[in-house]
């Protein structure tokens, strides 16, 4: 195992409660991240973070494929090799080339992304890096393109959730 700068919490470590919330993470990955296992020094926390992964990443509006792209931008924007990594293996098995995933974390170039999700992905980086550089004609732009305002919602909420991810990853140097 890597060396982090706190303890991951292994399952057979893990309290009662703990345990609980990692059989929810295992029905829905089929292993335990060691994002989560990081977050298990404060249960409360992981179970806040996890139940906010589940409300983005697994409902909501938009496509699981989009939201995995927006992850991926976002992840390489911020420079989390850990995301980026974790990310671009689930396109990977959701059927996307390595071509069309190296797009993602340079330069939204490819011609497999549509112009409605270049749109998103680059206002998603924009938001990462200078939120406060967006424009109205920029948001108007997500809307012509067909996104309500809740679908908007959700694309920055996933963009802030990833956002802290990385921050979070990062710090403590989690290994993936």
């Amino acid at each position: 195992m890597t060396i982090t700068r706190i303890k991951l919490i292994e399952k057979e470590d893990a309290s009662d409660e703990v345990k609980a919330i990692y059989a929810d993470i295992e029905t829905v990955f089929g292993m335990i991240p060691n994002l989560f296992k990081t977050y298990a020094n404060f249960p409360a926390l992981l179970q806040v973070n996890w139940d906010k992964t589940k409300v983005l990443l697994m409902g909501g509006e938009l496509s699981r494929e989009l939201k995995e792209s927006i992850a991926v931008v976002v992840s390489a924007a911020n420079v989390c090799n850990y995301c980026v990594a974790a990310h671009s293996m689930a396109l990977q098995m959701m059927g996307f080339s390595q071509e069309r995933i190296d797009d993602l974390t340079k330069n939204i170039e490819s011609s497999e992304i549509t112009p409605r999700d270049k749109t998103i992905l680059e206002y998603a980086r924009k938001a990462t890096l200078t939120p406060h550089k967006i424009t109205d004609n920029e948001t108007d732009e997500l809307k012509s393109r067909g996104l309500s305002d809740s679908q908007i919602v959700e694309m920055l909420g996933v963009m802030e959730l990833f956002t802290g991810y990385n921050k979070f990853l990062d710090s403590l140097a989690v290994p993936l």
